[in-house]
């Protein structure tokens, strides 16, 4: 998965903003103002930071190698992914799609049927 498609991926889900709090080279997108993805790039590696159920997070870590205790984050809600091919596409956005829901299901009720109703 290229930057360009993870942007593309991040930024098309509803009510998603893009902020850089942390500098040019930290992506940080938001639904409800409420992060749910973190991404840098580190010695030329792409990385992301997902919250995760905190089971699933240590399942994650024991199947994929480059599934790590999220870098700077609380490390039983959050995973760093690190891109280096080892991962099908298709399981990140699994897990992007989790982390975003997670997110979404502490919304409180209003602001979760609003980000819904675009599902």
């Amino acid at each position: 998965m290229t930057f360009e498609q993870l942007n593309q991926y991040l930024i098309n889900k509803p009510q998603v903003t893009l902020e850089f709090p942390f500098g040019e080279d930290v992506w940080v997108f938001k639904v409800a103002n409420k992060m749910f993805a973190l991404v840098a790039y580190n010695d030329g590696i792409m990385r992301i930071n997902l919250k995760c159920d905190p089971d699933e997070a240590l399942a994650l870590r024991d199947i994929f190698s480059a599934v790590i205790p999220g870098y700077h984050m609380n490390k039983k809600h959050w995973n760093t992914v690190i891109f280096d091919g080892s991962i099908p596409q298709g399981e990140i956005e699994r897990m992007i799609d989790n982390s975003f829901m997670l997110v979404v299901s502490n919304l409180t009720k209003k602001d979760q049927q609003s980000v819904l109703v675009h599902l």
